[in-house]
């Protein structure tokens, strides 16, 4: 798995694993659960994370859409 994207913005995270899974990639939110026990201070960041053979083409997908 590759790290594209990091966020600590909930609703922007569930739009671009939306906008990611409609697009045929898979996925994967990394650190939900350490950033809602840290609570609103916003020390970790929430991650989404492709297969590395999806990676390159999940951060162009992006671009296009205008979310990279």
């Amino acid at each position: 798995m590759v790290v594209i994207i990091s966020t600590n913005n909930a609703v922007r995270l569930t739009f671009l694993v939306s906008l990611l899974r409609d697009g045929g990639f898979q996925p994967a939110l990394y650190d939900n659960n350490m950033a809602a026990v840290e609570g609103s201070i916003g020390a970790v960041m929430r991650r989404i994370a492709v297969p590395a053979h999806q990676a390159d083409a999940a951060r162009q997908y992006l671009r296009e859409a205008g979310e990279l």
